[in-house]
């Protein structure tokens, strides 16, 4: 009935294939655990490895790196049931009903449900806190706010969805990094996909250090000006983009990439240092945005 699709990439992931394990064969039902291993070092490999000693547990060693979203894709393929779970390799369950809460969900007219995300309360080291501030302003959100608006926080690292209608999709991965998930969103929406949010969040545990999730953030803003110059992303609920086309409409695109010319590396040193502002990134990231529009950046 579930296979359950785990990618990985250095990452020890025996805890949270052995909490799975452990609830999917509490539920009765028929279930698989796949997880790929993305050409990561040795140590992890031969740790990860363990996992094959649990029934139903297939570990996957990838020879060459094909990064995470065409592993995700590699992972369907080999899967054989009809529900997909997919799980990033750096979360953990915050239920112990996780996978029951999943099954709950399930009727006739479901084709995809998105759990969330949750962040531990505490703190966690000052190289760390760009990452965790933003996920907890932004990506905490209870299920009933979700729902208003299905397709705007859309969270890959938590969700089942059909494999037929995974397959449908026909998802095309024509730039291989970071923000793919509000191009997931829009395509869900523009192809009429229900869209179901529940609370049943997985803990975020690899958080990036604020350098690297920065890095992260301009690869985004930059999928996302690679999605809309192609026409790939026309339908959709992403608030980054909608400020984006309004600024463009207005001609004042052209003032927030002046901000950035002027004052995009002082605006870094702030989003990386031992106590960064979420309503900078904000600005940062629009203005990232216009600036790379501008120059032509794809």
């Amino acid at each position: 009935m579930i296979s359950v699709l785990i990618p990985v990439y250095n990452f020890d992931v025996n805890s949270l294939v052995g909490l799975v394990h452990n609830q999917l064969s509490s539920c009765a039902i028929p279930f698989e655990i796949l997880v790929m291993d993305d050409k990561s070092d040795t140590e992890f490999t031969i740790s990860n490895s363990k996992i094959n000693e649990l029934p139903h547990t297939r570990y996957l060693v990838s020879e060459t790196n094909h990064g995470r979203l065409k592993t995700r894709v590699l992972l369907s393929e080999e899967a054989q049931y009809e529900w997909l779970l997919f799980m990033d390799a750096d979360t953990l369950p915050k239920s112990e009903r996780f996978i029951e809460n999943y099954l709950d969900a399930i009727n006739d007219n479901t084709e995809t449900i998105f759990g969330g995300f949750a962040y531990y309360d505490k703190a966690p080291e000052n190289k760390h806190l760009l990452r965790w501030k933003y996920g907890k302003k932004h990506e905490v959100s209870d299920a009933s706010d979700r729902n208003k608006k299905p397709y705007k926080l859309i969270i890959s690292a938590n969700f089942m969805i059909k494999k037929t209608v995974l397959k449908n999709l026909d998802l095309k991965f024509s730039v291989a990094q970071y923000g793919y998930d509000s191009y997931f969103g829009s395509r869900l929406k523009s192809e009429g996909i229900q869209v179901n949010h529940i609370n049943n969040e997985v803990y975020h545990l690899g958080l990036e250090e604020n350098w690297k999730y920065l890095e992260k953030k301009e690869q985004a803003a930059e999928s996302l000006l690679h999605f809309y110059k192609n026409n790939l992303i026309q339908d959709h609920q992403n608030s980054l983009l909608s400020l984006f086309v309004f600024l463009k409409k207005l001609q004042l695109h052209h003032l927030f990439a002046a901000c950035y010319k002027s004052f995009g590396e002082r605006m870094r040193s702030n989003l990386t240092g031992n106590n960064p502002s979420i309503a900078l990134l904000q600005l940062y990231r629009i203005s990232y945005l216009c600036n790379s529009y501008k120059n032509g950046k794809d």
